[in-house]
């Protein structure tokens, strides 16, 4: 998988666009970063997954998903390794990434006045 093809793939989801933070790539939908190309390295990705969603594919294809270190890997940051990701793996990755941050919030219930 090259940077290229991680890119276009990320870009076929409806409504996802190309920006960039920390002089990384990155892909939004709904404004919201849900993939990104060029950390820690060239050869790596990331998908923001939910940690249950990171624990399945990591379980799954150890050599392909790897947590983010700290913080941001304990919150579902999963690194796919470029190299070693085939495209029907990335796009199953890349969808329920995008579906995490484009799903509706669920709506906080309001409270009956007294």
């Amino acid at each position: 998988m090259t940077p290229a093809a991680f890119a276009k793939l990320a870009l076929s989801l409806d409504g996802a666009v190309e920006g960039a933070h920390g002089g990384h790539a990155d892909f939004r939908a709904g404004g919201k970063v849900f993939a990104s190309l060029g950390y820690p390295d060239k050869d790596w990705g990331m998908v923001k997954l939910a940690p249950e969603q990171q624990e399945m594919l990591v379980a799954a294809e150890p050599v392909m998903f790897v947590p983010v270190k700290g913080s941001w890997g304990l919150r579902g940051a999963t690194s796919v390794h470029l190299a070693e990701v085939d495209t029907r793996t990335l796009r199953s990755a890349l969808t329920m990434a995008w579906q995490n941050v484009t799903a509706p919030k669920p709506k906080k219930a309001r409270r009956a006045a007294a």
